[in-house]
């Protein structure tokens, strides 16, 4: 009876203190703040405890989340003092990014020597990458375009204690050149993704055309290395809770609730927009492909959760690569696809600039008829290419852009203030439609195997997250 009965009590514990503070932020209801302070922590309270009857790290995640947003309207300059925590993590993480897209391009490309296969599957996730991407910009300008969430802003919004330094419009030329890598260090020194997966694509090449005698060390050597960050990622996921909600805690302490209050029209146009992508556009995408759906969002729910709270979906990406792989997805797939998706796929960033494009037209005054509007998200789509790694960087894009168009980039500045809340919901429907198209692009192969549900199951062990013949090794707790 226990253990059915804290999952209820924390939900209307946690559910009765969000309505009790909404109700007096709106002066319905007027209790003391020493009140309201003792009923959030209770709830908090009642959810650790099921947290630590649950022992899984994705809840512990989740739970994190709870805890730093309310650390954060609570102690708002503690809550600042704790972004140095998330760095942390962020910067762990992105010690793992390279060696490991190096090491599983060149197992599974140089490991089985078939470079047609290789091509195939390239092909076959550009076409799904760019059809997806497409029809998420359709999305975003209809959005948009419908909420006229721009119209009539106030100026004033526009003020800001935060900076960005505008970038130069980028060439077709420019834009190409960037793909390929100068100086491979170089690369992985400033974390370019699409980069590092070009070298490591020639590399594979270049080891599967020797003979196996002068191959076979390679591959030992990147299958060692491949192996060992996997399980270095496991070792940095015990810090996860920490960084995540490190993470809520710094947005929420130095935003506060309010600015919702500001630019509320403009976030739940991009909120609606997204949700409404993944029910026309990527859900379909999951049936047609066969993808246990369930099963799908219980992989995805940890790493869509770390993309939420850091806005970084390469923090995401190691954890993702391994719950895909775990979902049946061959690891050469996933090593090929999900690295390549996160400059090419960028669902949720590219419905963004698309909306926010036009937003900054609408707020400056500026008709655009529907073609001016489609050039402009097209440069913005093709010059975005490889920010996904890199949290707001698509603000930066989208200041340069909007200044090359001779559009004023005060409306951008105003985005600033709400761009924390709206860079999580599209770094989590990045991070969704990369995981996805994993396992398209290996149903398309002809590779996708669901594992049975059988030890898929959270154990009480609260590192879920470990090789099934692990699982079987370990004892219970």
């Amino acid at each position: 009876m226990r253990i059915s009965f804290l999952p209820l009590a924390t939900l209307v514990c946690i559910t009765l203190a969000a309505i009790l503070t909404v109700l007096q932020q709106y002066g319905v209801i007027s209790l003391p703040a020493e009140v309201l302070l003792t009923v959030r922590w209770a709830g908090i309270a009642v959810l650790l405890g099921y947290g630590l009857q649950k022992r899984s790290l994705t809840t512990w995640i989740l739970i994190s989340m709870v805890v730093g947003a309310e650390i954060g309207y609570d102690f708002p300059q503690f809550a600042v003092n704790l972004n140095v925590l998330s760095k942390v993590f962020l910067k762990l993480i992105k010690t793992i990014i390279a060696p490991l897209i190096f090491a599983t391009l060149v197992v599974g490309i140089a490991g089985h020597a078939n470079l047609r296969q290789v091509g195939s599957m390239g092909w076959k996730a550009i076409v799904y990458f760019e059809v997806v991407t497409t029809l998420a910009l359709f999305i975003g300008l209809a959005a948009i375009n419908l909420s006229k969430a721009g119209e009539g802003i106030d100026a004033g919004l526009a003020q800001s204690h935060e900076e960005i330094q505008a970038v130069p419009a980028q060439t077709t030329a420019e834009i190409i050149l960037h793909v390929f890598p100068e100086n491979i260090a170089k690369s992985v020194a400033e974390g370019q993704v699409l980069q590092i997966v070009v070298f490591s694509v020639l590399f594979a090449i270049g080891l599967a055309m020797v003979s196996e005698k002068k191959r076979r060390p390679m591959l030992d050597f990147c299958e060692s290395l491949s192996e060992t960050m996997f399980k270095f990622t496991n070792i940095i996921m015990y810090f996860a809770p920490v960084g995540v909600g490190a993470a809520i805690a710094y947005t929420v302490g130095h935003m506060g609730f309010g600015i919702l209050l500001n630019l509320f029209q403009l976030l739940a146009t991009l909120y609606v927009a997204l949700l409404v992508f993944v029910l026309l556009v990527l859900l379909p995408v999951a049936l047609i492909a066969r993808v246990p759906v369930k099963r799908f969002l219980q992989a995805i729910s940890g790493p869509v959760s770390i993309a939420f709270a850091t806005t970084s979906s390469e923090a995401a990406l190691p954890r993702a690569m391994e719950e895909m792989e775990k979902l049946g997805v061959p690891r050469r797939i996933v090593a090929f696809v999900m690295p390549t998706g996160y400059s090419f796929n960028l669902d949720g960033t590219t419905l963004y600039l698309a909306l926010a494009s036009v937003f900054v037209a609408q707020a400056a005054g500026v008709p655009l008829s529907w073609e001016q509007q489609l050039v402009m998200v097209f440069t913005l789509m093709l010059t975005s290419k490889g920010v996904a790694g890199v949290p707001r960087a698509s603000l930066v894009i989208l200041l340069g852009t909007v200044a090359s168009f001779n559009l004023p980039v005060w409306p951008v500045f105003a985005i600033l203030g709400i761009d924390e809340l709206m860079d999580m919901a599209r770094t989590s429907i990045n991070v969704t439609g990369n995981c996805l198209a994993t396992a398209v692009v290996a149903r398309w192969e002809g590779e996708f195997n669901p594992q049975p549900e059988v030890g898929l199951v959270e154990t009480s062990n609260p590192d879920i997250h470990q090789d099934q013949e692990e699982q079987k090794e370990r004892v219970p707790a």
